[in-house]
């Protein structure tokens, strides 16, 4: 299978799943015109599963490296599935969540609050799990982050003051608090799962990167059959949805939610490759730097500030800096 050898390279991983993760909501944004999340969100996990059987099947399973994908899974024990399956559970349920928050408050809203807490969150989960890296450039780096949150927090709460529905707003940003919370568990599932000490290795039992996220994507396919169709037919906003309307879709339309699903799961899978390298801490915080990416899509290609008065386009100037220094010392952090 496919493996990296270097910090750098690991580095370089993470920045694509930090584009990815922070990207793929611009699909929804497309799709949403005409169709309704939920009846997206089939199509991205969708795409989410072919991404990962196509994953494990060329990259987890050519060259010497490592275990195969097909040996890899034969021989996993029942324990490590299990736990990427849990994993795939919960990012769904936290997804889910997320993405009705972006539908009502916005992709610039949405995605900094839930997955800006789900960066902070996550990294003491993963780090305590499994340590790795200088816990001070860490932590301060994760410090500045949670700032920019704030001040991202603060101009999206100026922008709502226009906002013709703000019970809506405000329904939005607590969906997406709930997701970040999820969101900041999933990641330890997985990473459990896998030797992240030898992927050329793998101690028998545990799973390689390719098979953990194929398993978890299953996870994610699987419970969306509960979690989705609960929220089709009672949905935060809007008329109940059916299956029926889903299959009524257009063949572009679903494209576009396949594709969003195949753009995350590749920075996810990123993600995984890289862990072996920089350890799950550092390298799901900087994934997690997703939030100043969709925060750039929402301004200057979705519009979602247009028109935001001088001291709201500094809150968000200063966001962009604080985002960038603390993932610079995220970084750091690893090559110590």
């Amino acid at each position: 299978m496919f493996i990296i050898d270097s910090y750098f390279v690991a580095v370089l991983f993470c920045i694509v799943t930090m584009i990815c993760w922070g990207s793929w909501g611009n699909t929804q944004k497309l799709a949403g015109k005409t169709w309704r999340y939920e009846l997206f969100y089939w199509d991205y996990t969708i795409g989410i599963l072919l991404f990962s059987i196509i994953m494990a099947c060329t990259l987890g399973s050519f060259g010497d490296a490592g275990r195969s994908f097909f040996d890899d899974l034969q021989q996993a024990d029942s324990k490590m599935l299990i736990s990427a399956v849990i994993g795939g559970v919960i990012f769904n349920a936290s997804n889910i969540l997320l993405s009705a928050s972006v539908s009502i408050a916005g992709l610039s809203v949405a995605f900094p609050l839930g997955v800006g807490l789900a960066l902070v969150l996550g990294v003491f989960i993963n780090y305590f799990s499994t340590p790795k890296g200088d816990p001070v450039w860490l932590f301060i780096g994760v410090l500045l982050i949670v700032v920019a949150i704030v001040l991202n927090g603060l101009a999206a709460s100026k922008k709502e003051d226009k906002s013709s529905d703000k019970s809506n707003a405000k329904r939005g940003i607590v969906l997406a608090a709930v997701a970040g919370i999820l969101m900041s568990f999933f990641y330890r599932f997985v990473a459990a799962a896998m030797d992240l000490e030898n992927f050329e290795s793998p101690t028998p039992g545990m799973i390689t990167p390719y098979t953990a996220f194929f398993v978890f994507a299953i996870g994610i396919f699987l419970s969306n059959f509960i979690f989705n169709t609960a929220l089709m037919k009672k949905p935060f906003v809007g008329e109940p949805v059916t299956y029926k309307a889903y299959f009524k879709g257009s063949f572009s339309t679903h494209m576009v939610g396949v594709f969003g699903g195949c753009v995350w799961a590749l920075g996810t899978l990123f993600s995984y490759i890289a862990a072996g390298k920089a350890g799950a801490a550092i390298s799901y915080a900087l994934g997690q730097g997703a939030p100043m990416i969709a925060a750039l899509w929402g301004i200057f290609v979705w519009k979602e500030f247009k028109g935001s008065n001088k001291q709201i386009n500094l809150l968000l100037s200063l966001m962009f800096v604080f985002f960038i220094f603390g993932l610079g010392l995220i970084i750091v952090s690893g090559s110590n």
